[in-house]
């Protein structure tokens, strides 16, 4: 019996993965989408699955989604900014996130028409003032402590207003590179804001 080289297979079938993806993207290839789909629709069912009732059906309906955009997404993929599963699962990971947004279940019970409706001056009480004020001090000093990469990635994200795609783009760092960055700036904004 002959060793198994099970990195070699592993690394074959990513690329056959990759190569139908490529075929998907530049000649919608049926064929091609359907080994995309046998490989991957078990995989993405599992990550979805939750713990109650129904779970089955959403499950069922995430991967009918995510393959959807597999095929109409398929031009956007670029083996070179991340490999197959990482670029599937992101997919994956945005479909659940819509889905659960869609319906609910990130709801607080909370009725807003209750709240606003008890509200009768619109201006902010002094203490609201006065706390908005010290958060806003605290982010200041939190920038201009943040080593000079970190604090222009986040200035370009979330003042300006651009993606991690375009900030990428215009500092030509690698997209990885900017998102990890955007992370380490933000975890140490946490701790510094909550001073």
């Amino acid at each position: 019996m002959e060793p198994v080289d099970r990195p070699s297979k592993l690394n074959n079938k990513v690329e056959l993965l990759s190569e139908c993806i490529a075929l998907v993207a530049n000649v919608r290839d049926k064929q091609a989408f359907t080994i995309l789909f046998d490989h991957y629709a078990p995989l993405i069912r599992a990550y979805s699955l939750a713990q109650e009732p129904g779970a089955d059906l959403v499950a069922d309906e995430l991967v009918q989604e995510v393959m959807i955009r597999v095929w109409l997404k398929a031009k956007s993929y670029n083996p070179l900014l991340a490999n197959i599963n990482t670029w599937l699962f992101t997919l994956a990971r945005n479909c659940r996130i819509d889905y659960l947004r869609r319906n609910g279940r990130f709801s607080s019970g909370v009725d807003p028409t209750e709240i606003f409706s008890q509200i009768v001056d619109d201006s902010p009480s002094p203490f609201l003032l006065a706390h908005q004020g010290r958060l806003r001090d605290n982010i200041k000093s939190g920038l201009k402590s943040l080593p000079t990469e970190q604090a222009q990635i986040l200035n370009k994200v979330y003042l300006e207003g651009k993606t991690h795609k375009q900030v990428s783009a215009e500092l030509s760092l690698p997209l990885g590179t900017v998102k990890s960055r955007v992370r380490l700036a933000l975890k140490k904004m946490q701790v510094l804001v909550a001073r």
